[in-house]
């Protein structure tokens, strides 16, 4: 008590200078703190393996090729910003990435989907030969043989430049990543296998990826995003819940909006699903903890990230020159990644489009409803935390 009466004494004679001091100071000590505890949990993405930088692929005579190294767009984009930065100027908008290879990556995370994957594959290859390929699709899996679309049809994937009839010099072509995240089970050989029953110059647009730890859904796409040679890039969930040919609503919206730089982003959205049959099925608790993330979304992210109806709809498609403001500079690697990349955009200003896409529920889902939501409502604090305060910076 008698302690209790000297602080009351101290005050009623400290002035209001004092107490204000102290009042600062008690508000610094604070922020330090939990500096220091963001710090501490904020998730720090592991090194990345020299194993994890190749892939394999089927070769001509149908066996599977030795490791070969992937191409590393961020590796020449690095180069460059250290140049541009000895000239005093290491920005994004002047150091740019290199030309793409083909039109469209795809790029598939895929941890223990040994029993969904080759359906997935088979619906996306389809649509990614008829839309961008450069020979006749023949999938021998299900005897399905289609051609390549003529001139006159292909305005939907780019290949046109206007009314003229001109063609653009526009790069040709399709592949797909496939990224393996350290699964346990027979995901890379199902990929490899599905290789193999395509024609040949197809079978070698499949590239498959070994990551040898688990790093997460996150850590996956950024990975295959780190590698991709497509003048577009996209990815989508190894469980093919999104109808792929979908594809082509994406990249006309994208089409719509990319800026001067030729930047933008498309995002498949679920959200005018949600008063379907099938959503209205869902438990209360999964209804509940959906329209709670919502909200921690409204409250926690700037405006345009939630102003987004549905942030983790898994396919999204990028334009090349927007990567390299948002691929390096990722930390998350768990669910909530797709908000981070989000944020990215906003924060360097690439236009956004968010596009209805057809969506079906496909079971085996590996997603704990009640712990991966609580999981995500933390990330989404810690990742918005870590931002704003600081201990993630762009580099």
């Amino acid at each position: 008590m008698e302690i209790v009466t000297t602080i009351k004494d101290a005050a009623k004679n400290a002035s209001a200078f004092t107490l204000a001091a102290y009042a600062l100071f008690s508000l610094f000590l604070l922020s330090q703190l939990f500096y220091i505890f963001i710090s501490t949990v904020a998730p720090t993405p592991r090194d990345i393996l020299r194993s994890e930088t190749t892939y394999k692929q089927i070769e001509d005579n149908g066996s599977v090729s030795s490791s070969k190294p992937l191409p590393y767009w961020k590796s020449m984009y690095d180069e460059r910003k250290a140049r541009a930065r000895e000239k005093g100027d290491a920005s994004d908008s002047k150091v740019g990435i290199e030309d793409a290879e083909v039109f469209m990556s795809l790029v598939v995370p895929a941890f223990n989907e040994e029993n969904r994957l080759g359906i997935m594959l088979g619906e996306a290859v389809e649509y990614l030969q008829k839309e961008y390929g450069n020979e006749k699709f023949n999938h021998k899996a299900n005897g399905s043989a289609r051609r390549r679309p003529k001139a006159s049809q292909e305005q939907s994937n780019g290949h046109l430049a206007s009314g003229n009839g001109s063609v653009q010099k526009e790069p040709m072509g399709w592949e797909v990543l496939i990224i393996s995240d350290g699964s346990t089970d027979k995901t890379v050989q199902t990929a490899l296998d599905f290789a193999r029953s395509l024609a040949r110059e197809s079978a070698a647009r499949i590239r498959v990826t070994s990551l040898v730890e688990n790093r997460g859904k996150g850590g996956a796409v950024t990975h295959g995003m780190r590698h991709v040679r497509g003048k577009y890039a996209v990815f989508a969930d190894a469980d093919g819940a999104s109808r792929f040919e979908d594809l082509g609503k994406l990249f006309r919206e994208l089409k719509k909006i990319e800026d001067n730089k030729g930047r933008g982003v498309a995002l498949g959205s679920r959200a005018h699903l949600v008063g379907s049959e099938e959503v209205v099925k869902r438990s209360f608790l999964r209804n509940l903890l959906m329209h709670s993330f919502h909200l921690l979304l409204w409250l926690l992210t700037p405006p345009a990230t939630a102003s987004i109806r549905d942030t983790q709809c898994g396919f999204k498609l990028f334009s090349r020159p927007a990567l390299p403001y948002i691929i390096p500079h990722m930390h998350s690697e768990s669910w909530i990644f797709d908000v981070e990349m989000l944020m990215l955009a906003e924060a360097a200003s690439i236009p956004v489009a968010e596009v209805p896409i057809g969506w079906h529920e496909v079971q085996g889902s590996k997603l704990n409803v009640l712990w991966d939501s609580l999981g995500m409502a933390w990330g989404l604090f810690i990742l918005r935390a870590a931002w704003a305060m600081g201990v993630y910076r762009r580099t």
